[in-house]
C-alpha cells in the first residue's frame, strides 16, 4: 500500500503550450490555502513535520524534488517532476522535501489555513503520537 497517492492533473495540450487545471473535484478536500516553494538552495530540505488534520496536494510546477513520507511504520520516497501530476499527502503523515533541482517550484494546495497547533515538528514526538 502506498503512503502518498499520485494524481494526474488534467492536461490540455495545444501548440501554443499546455494548460493544467486543479479544480475542486481533483483533490478530496476543500482548498483553504495555496502557497509555493522556490529558490530552495542546493542541499536544503523543506517540510520535516506532520499535520494532525491538514491534507496537502503537492505539484512540481518546475524542476523536480523528492518527497519522503513516513507513517511511523513505513517510509516511501516519491519524486515529483511533472507539472501535470500531483501527490496527495493525507494528514498524520510525516513529510520531508529534499533534492530540489535548480529552478524547482513546489506548489502546495492545503485543506486548512495555517495553524501552528496542527503541526508536529519533532519526529520522535510524531512516532509517539502515532502510537497512542
Amino acid at each position: 500500500m502506498e503512503i502518498g497517492k499520485l494524481i494526474d492533473i488534467p492536461k490540455i495540450e495545444e501548440r501554443r503550450g499546455n494548460l493544467s487545471v486543479i479544480e475542486k473535484d481533483l483533490v478530496p478536500f476543500d482548498i483553504k490555502r495555496v502557497y509555493y516553494l522556490y529558490d530552495v538552495p542546493a542541499g536544503a530540505e523543506r517540510g520535516g513535520h506532520a499535520h494532525k488534520k491538514l491534507q496537502q496536494f503537492l505539484v512540481a510546477l518546475s524542476g523536480s524534488f523528492d518527497v519522503v513520507l513516513h507513517t511511523g511504520a513505513k517510509t516511501e520516497t516519491i519524486t515529483l517532476s511533472k507539472p501535470f501530476q500531483g501527490l496527495l499527502i493525507e494528514n498524520e503523515t510525516w513529510r520531508e522535501l529534499k533534492n530540489f533541482s535548480s529552478g524547482a517550484v513546489c506548489l502546495v494546495v492545503a485543506s486548512e489555513v495555517f495553524e501552528e497547533e496542527d503541526y508536529i515538528r519533532d519526529f520522535d514526538e510524531f512516532r509517539s503520537w502515532k502510537n497512542q
